[in-house]
């Protein structure tokens, strides 16, 4: 007989199931299940058996000439002594094997050989392989050990831009020397569609674009030879042809696999014209990008992954694919046209004028393609200036180093004449940011309504940034893969700028990349200082979560929180547990606790004092109870803190301790709380 555990189980699993089906839609699941289908049944294991032979009467020749190469002379004046100083210098790192991961870091080996003999990709989806990890994965932390993207994130190949860079910059062979030595380790340790570095089709077309891009700036070295050239021609041919066989599965997901997958086609279709599949990879990678930006971009510009790193990533390759098809003359369509230049407004309505950084919104697992700049991870200056020039027909921002990218492209000059916009004509683009008259401080209110598939459960998070600093931040995502608790951890409610209720996320977690029950946010009302919304992600618990966030006339934000009855509930007897959080930077604090109903925290941050006043305003029925956690520990207050609590992760893989403030409060609906930042007079922080 069927033990009650299981019988619960499969009903647990079927309801889930139907969920998926609801919120995800037919199509996606289905072609998902297709997918699965093509995996088990052996057919992708067919179709992908082994890279395919062309022979024809003229060897493979990989074409150059598909973006215009920068003059070294104007690359050096752009960048400076300190620029080609720090490019030179990371470029020294790869030529003598080492490299950074995720655009932050210290350097590791660069190790491109997977660990463990190799079988075909299809064993690793299926779990009868585990994907072995790169050994300079024990470099960057014990957490790292399980997660497979320390493996791929070198192969991806955003060394060989480095190299690029360099070499045009100084005329130096060793970089040419260490392209070709690391490419060759690459080839020979990695036969087609043989080991880890096969099983996603993204990746494939992620390195596809690298080793292109990279066969453009080295052509004429001295070690481009005849026989190298033919290899990576064939090796370039081989990475096409891995990605339409499973081309389902990025449309099923509809993110940027899709967008990556369709344009590593389209770039292998310009770079092998004489190939006999060129034609029909320039045809299939065109017709899914085209349409994969125009499912995934909303009118408004909004990005269907609700990810400012994402959308960033979206961008560049829109910028890539944009520039090789003028080099074919071929333009994208008006439509497509039309939600870039929305999409390159969101984006920049996002971004401190003061640093370049923008909220750590959504998931983020360091990618960064084409990553042509001096520039931080963390600035979106580069990608913005280029997709501004391209969709836009003018700047976002006056000359700087973050126009790198626009020179290798050949955007240089397209609208610089025409004046940068107002950063109060980009604020209109996104309804949920508000900023102050002088442009010191400026908040961002998450409030979402989702179409596609949630990354994290953070309804009404707020960051709050100040003369360049981010004060009231996201976490941001450090790892997806590692075992618990560090399994994506921090995708939680619990880990973002709002209100927790009960203890629970706003959305059912089912997975570690899926929520359903999707919390869905609404605008109520929004003037040029005042931003009121609320979010319907504890209808459960029969009460909705409202947040109003207003700058007052001196300067000051304030947040106001309310837990308040659903309409058709005419009672809420029982009291409710709420948990306001905030995390902030590593700064030097102070806190005072006023009374039973007033908390005072002060940081001491780089450019003077922010003060934290946090008051319940109704409801209550015992004294606010608050802890500080600061990386896993507890420094102030009671209880056993999550140690996945006080830290922050600018980019994947890397973590620092952060400061996370937790005020929790108990009483009967409506519930209200009330947090008053105070920033500094300009005097005061000299």
């Amino acid at each position: 007989m069927v033990s009650r555990a299981r019988l619960g189980l499969a009903r647990v699993r079927l309801g889930l199931g139907f969920k998926a089906l609801k919120e995800l839609g037919p199509r996606q699941v289905g072609l998902y299940a297709l997918y699965q289908l093509g995996l088990r049944s052996g057919y992708f294991a067919w179709a992908t058996r082994s890279a395919r032979d062309w022979r024809g009467a003229e060897p493979l020749i990989l074409r150059s000439g598909l973006f215009p190469l920068p003059d070294a002379q104007e690359l050096r004046a752009l960048l400076g002594e300190p620029g080609q100083a720090q490019v030179l210098a990371l470029a020294d790192e790869v030529v003598r094997g080492n490299v950074r991961l995720f655009g932050a870091g210290k350097a590791v080996a660069l190790r491109l050989a997977p660990a463990g003999p190799l079988v075909h990709w299809t064993r690793y989806e299926t779990g009868g392989q585990q994907a072995g990890t790169a050994s300079s994965q024990g470099e960057v932390g014990d957490a790292t050990s399980s997660d497979v993207k320390f493996t791929w994130e070198p192969a991806r190949f955003g060394w060989a831009y480095l190299l690029a860079r360099a070499y045009r910059l100084s005329g130096d062979e060793r970089y040419a020397a260490a392209f070709w030595e690391h490419t060759q380790a690459f080839l020979q340790a990695n036969p087609p569609y043989l080991g880890p570095h096969w099983t996603s089709a993204q990746e494939v077309a992620l390195r596809l674009i690298a080793l292109v891009f990279a066969w453009g700036v080295f052509k004429d070295s001295q070690h481009s030879t005849p026989p190298r050239a033919a290899q990576l021609a064939q090796a370039v041919a081989a990475h096409a042809d891995r990605i339409p066989p499973t081309l389902l599965y990025a449309r099923a997901q509809n993110n940027n696999h899709l967008l990556s997958e369709a344009a590593g086609l389209y770039t292998a279709a310009l770079a092998l014209p004489g190939h006999p599949q060129a034609h029909y990879w320039g045809r299939l990678g065109w017709r899914w990008f085209e349409r994969g930006l125009q499912m995934q971009i909303a009118e408004d510009g909004a990005y269907i992954q609700h990810s400012a790193n994402y959308h960033r990533l979206m961008l560049q390759l829109a910028v890539w694919v944009d520039c090789l098809g003028r080099s074919a003359g071929r333009v994208l369509s008006d439509t497509t046209q039309a939600r870039l230049e929305a999409a390159t407004r969101w984006l920049l309505a996002l971004v401190d004028p003061a640093s370049g950084g923008a909220p750590n919104l959504g998931p983020n697992d360091g990618a960064y393609i084409l990553p042509l700049t001096v520039c931080p991870f963390a600035d979106y200056r580069p990608a913005l200036q280029a997709a501004a020039l391209v969709f836009w027909g003018q700047p976002a921002f006056a000359v700087g180093p973050w126009d790198e990218i626009s020179l290798w492209l050949g955007l240089r000059g397209q609208g610089q004449e025409r004046i940068a916009p107002s950063r109060i004509e980009l604020s209109s683009c996104t309804p949920h940011v508000l900023r102050s008259p002088g442009g010191d401080s400026w908040a961002y209110l998450r409030a979402a309504r989702f179409s596609g598939r949630p990354g994290h459960a953070d309804q009404l998070h707020l960051d709050l940034w100040w003369r360049g600093l981010n004060v009231a931040q996201d976490a941001g995502t450090y790892l997806y893969n590692a075992p618990p608790p560090w399994d994506n951890a921090l995708a939680g409610t619990a880990a973002h700028n709002t209100l927790v209720v009960a203890g629970r996320d706003q959305m059912q977690r089912a997975g570690r990349f899926l929520y359903l029950d999707w919390a869905q946010a609404q605008v109520l009302s929004q003037s040029e200082h005042t931003l009121v919304a609320q979010h319907d992600g504890y209808r459960r618990l029969g009460l909705f979560h409202r947040r109003s966030v207003s700058l007052t006339p001196v300067g000051d934000w304030l947040v106001q929180d309310s837990l308040l009855p659903l309409a058709h509930v005419s009672s809420h007897p029982q009291p409710c547990l709420a948990a306001l959080h905030w995390l902030f930077p590593d700064w030097p604090w102070n806190l005072e606790e006023v009374n039973a109903q007033e908390v005072l925290l002060e940081l001491s941050s780089p450019l003077g004092w922010v003060k934290l006043h946090v008051t319940g305003k109704a409801g209550l029925s015992d004294r606010l109870a608050v802890q500080v956690v600061r990386a896993g520990e507890l420094l102030y207050g009671v209880g056993e803190p999550d140690p996945t609590r006080g830290w922050s992760s600018a980019t994947y893989g890397d973590k620092i301790p952060a400061l996370s403030v937790r005020i929790c409060a108990q009483g009967a609906l409506p519930l209200e709380l009330a947090s008053q930042f105070t920033f500094a007079k300009s005097e005061s922080s000299r």
